[in-house]
């Protein structure tokens, strides 16, 4: 009897703590996550201010994961009601919002973005295929004796690999771990390449993580220098290194065409074209994440969600694609608009 009294109370506590954070209130929605996502959400927020009663919401860039993590702390003011992403939500992440009350998540599939390695216009243009990535990047490599044994990756030059590249030191600013364009690089980029040798290829069906470990990682004697989730400062940065290489979003590509050039990677350049029709390799979809649960009591949540779902933001001529979004096609978009004109939750990974 004591026992369940003392549940009960605590219950109620735990209760009545939530309804008072609640009662605080919050006038102004709140996202954070992918530095990717973040330049047109920033533009979608700021038409919805201007267009709207409902007050600008206030988006911070956390990076994808970092972003995930925050949203999935808990239900309630104090807890962001957005998070973007330059991946899919992953099934831990799904788990660890569902242990702290967030059972109803809505995805929205927003376009497609390509990830680029691009240097200044004062350098020349690299031509570039993943296997070439997968030597340059990953921490342990292929004898070049032609043996199948991993050793340190031993190539200091681009021309080390192969006579063709430049004579120049390895160098490629990049994001770090908790960002979705490192996560999605190293997965279509990196292990692009790596299964190019089918040795390697092999041991994903013996252990998968072994195979992730060799294929996925990034190696740390300086050559990959992590540079935040400011993809600006990349820029900046290539601009003063011309033989730098950087790894970011089309979309910052597009947006400082002026001063830098993207790699061609397996014969194709990253064009809004080729990245649309699926031709450029290294391209991934883009998304946030709202909770069903906030859209009761903050403010403009579903307001928001009709604004950057319409063709307007989103569409073939919509203002996003002049901003370097790539859009959805027909039955994809669709199936974006109702999920988030309905508020219909995402039912588990497919």
């Amino acid at each position: 009897m004591k026992k369940i009294t003392t549940t009960l109370i605590t219950l109620i506590l735990t209760i009545g703590i939530s309804k008072s954070v609640l009662a605080e209130g919050r006038d102004t929605i709140k996202i954070v996550g992918s530095s990717t996502v973040y330049p047109f959400a920033t533009v979608v927020a700021e038409r919805f201010g201007r267009s709207t009663s409902f007050k600008t919401p206030v988006i911070e860039s956390t990076g994808s994961g970092g972003g995930l993590k925050l949203f999935c702390l808990g239900i309630g003011v104090q807890h962001p009601d957005i998070t973007n992403a330059s991946r899919r939500i992953k099934q831990s992440e799904i788990d660890n919002c569902a242990s702290n009350g967030i059972d109803e998540i809505i995805e929205i599939k927003i376009g497609y973005d390509g990830i680029v390695m691009a240097n200044s216009k004062k350098g020349e243009t690299f031509k570039l295929t993943r296997q070439q990535i997968f030597l340059a990047l990953a921490p342990m490599v292929p004898n070049p004796n032609g043996t199948q044994e991993l050793i340190d990756n031993p190539y200091v030059f681009w021309s080390d690999i192969d006579k063709s590249l430049p004579n120049s030191k390895i160098e490629v600013l990049g994001p770090p771990p908790t960002s979705g364009t490192r996560d999605a690089f190293a997965e279509l980029a990196l292990e692009g390449g790596c299964k190019t040798f089918a040795w390697l290829k092999a041991i994903k069906s013996q252990d998968k993580n072994k195979y992730k470990a060799i294929c996925r990682s990034v190696r740390e004697d300086g050559v990959y220098i992590e540079a935040g989730e400011n993809d600006n400062l990349i820029v900046q940065k290539l601009n003063a290194n011309p033989k730098a290489l950087g790894v970011f979003g089309y979309s910052f590509l597009d947006q400082n065409s002026d001063s830098i050039q993207g790699s061609m990677i397996d014969g194709v350049l990253p064009e809004f074209e080729k990245i649309a029709q699926g031709d450029y390799p290294v391209s991934r979809p883009l998304f946030f994440y709202v909770k069903n649960a906030h859209v009761s009591f903050i403010p403009g949540i579903k307001e928001y969600l009709r604004e950057f779902s319409s063709k307007r933001a989103v569409g073939d001529n919509g203002y996003l694609t002049d901003k370097g979004l790539i859009p959805l096609q027909n039955e994809e978009y669709k199936s974006m608009f109702s999920a988030a004109n309905n508020l219909e939750p995402m039912r588990g990974l497919n």
